[in-house]
């Protein structure tokens, strides 16, 4: 696994739409971007970042800013500006030899799943499911804690102690009222392994297509045996039983040694299925922990993809620790 150079001061970041621009959200996203600045780091935007538009430009427009920040020397990072429906759309259109020849840390969350699974299973460079250029804020503990990694201080993450209501992810005011609780499917969890993942919403729209090689990536590190997580937005339970048995039938779990449910932030079904009932059903006996601090739910842990992750859970709290081995 081919680790990136972490950032340094007046280190630069690209900054990307690879999936929706920022236009309708401009204040906050550049108040995130003061963040960014207030931590000894420059910004490099490309001209589609701000444009009030599910999409940041056309597929090809898109996969070239992508392209050009690879390419730019004076780019030490690459963060996408934000999430969205339609980053699926610029796979096609990928130039994988620039990310392959300047290999930097890229990191988005939610819809730029697509893009750090991509690198990540087909070019063996790890990439970072964290927070997207336009989420950072002050004061929270989770987005100190994404800064320090990405400085290459490889912290433990412990879990929160409160979590955020559905509806502050729906308006400005934030509101972390709600206690944080792992729930085991044992007793005690405690697994470690290679770790791959990202918001399942997406993951289901490339099962089975050449923008991943899992086969590749499980195959080559099922030494180390594989750790699952996934970051669930609006998936109906019965919608994630199905993915999670067509990724087992596809393989994708072999040598799976446990997997992180994240906390699903808009929940629902039609049949009256519990999450933890469709996780029961559709993944067996491999250990899982659920309602983990990972995706929508905010407060989330940042995930390298790539790395060694060790995870320990028990009474409803628990730990993450990476190694870049």
């Amino acid at each position: 696994m081919k680790y990136p150079k972490f950032l340094k001061d007046n280190d630069t970041i690209g900054v990307c739409a690879l999936s929706a621009g920022v236009g309708h959200k401009l204040e906050d996203y550049l108040k995130s971007i003061n963040v960014l600045k207030e931590n000894g780091y420059r910004i490099k935007e490309k001209g589609s970042v701000r444009v009030d538009d599910v999409r940041g430009g056309s597929s090809k427009e898109r996969s070239e800013s992508l392209k050009s920040l690879y390419l730019d020397n004076d780019v030490d990072m690459v963060m996408c500006a934000a999430g969205g429906d339609f980053c699926y759309e610029i796979l096609p259109y990928i130039d994988l030899d620039s990310i392959k020849n300047n290999p930097k840390w890229f990191m988005g969350y939610s819809d730029p799943t697509s893009v750090c699974l991509m690198i990540t299973t087909k070019l063996d460079i790890a990439t970072i499911y964290g927070l997207n250029a336009g989420s950072f804020e002050k004061e929270l503990r989770y987005c100190n804690d994404n800064l320090s990694i990405l400085k290459g201080n490889i912290i433990s993450q412990k879990s929160y102690d409160l979590y955020e209501d559905k509806e502050g992810f729906l308006s400005e005011e934030r509101m972390f009222i709600h206690p944080v609780y792992w729930k085991t499917s044992l007793k005690k969890a405690k697994f470690k392994g290679r770790c791959i993942g990202g918001c399942l919403d997406v993951i289901k729209d490339m099962i089975g297509t050449d923008y991943l090689d899992i086969d590749n990536f499980i195959d080559k590190y099922k030494e180390d045996g594989i750790i699952w997580y996934f970051d669930i937005f609006s998936m109906p339970s019965e919608n994630v039983y199905r993915t999670l048995l067509q990724m087992k039938a596809a393989g994708y779990f072999k040598h799976t040694k446990g997997i992180l449910f994240g906390r699903v932030l808009f929940d629902s079904s039609f049949v009256d299925m519990s999450y933890e009932e469709a996780y029961n059903l559709a993944i067996g006996d491999i250990p899982y922990i659920m309602d983990v601090d990972i995706g929508h739910s905010s407060p989330q842990m940042t995930m390298i993809n790539g790395g060694i992750i060790e995870v320990e859970s028990s009474k409803g709290k628990g730990l993450i620790k990476f190694k870049l081995d």
